[in-house]
C-alpha cells in the first residue's frame, strides 16, 4: 500500500558549506534523506524552543520555585 502523500511547502536556503556536507554525511549513514534529517531537526529545536518560552513565561509570571527552595529530601 503507497504512502499518503504529505502536506508540504517547499523552502530553499543557503547554509554554510560545512553544515551541507554534514547534512549529507549524517543522511547517508542514517539512511534517510537530507529532508527527513532536516524536518527531524527542526522538530526537535522547535520542541526544544517550546519548553524553553514555556519556562520563561512560568519565570516571569512569578510561578518557579527556586533551587535553593527545594527540598531534596522529596526524592
Amino acid at each position: 500500500m503507497p504512502r499518503a502523500k504529505k502536506d508540504y511547502l517547499c523552502l530553499n536556503v543557503k547554509i554554510d558549506a560545512d553544515i551541507c556536507h554534514k547534512l549529507t554525511e549524517v543522511s547517508m549513514e542514517a539512511g534517510q534523506t537530507k529532508n527527513m534529517v532536516v524536518e527531524r531537526a527542526l522538530q526537535a529545536y522547535f520542541a526544544d524552543y517550546d519548553a524553553k518560552q514555556r519556562i520563561l513565561r512560568q519565570a516571569e509570571a512569578g510561578e518557579l520555585i527556586p533551587v535553593g527552595e527545594v527540598n531534596n529530601n522529596d526524592a
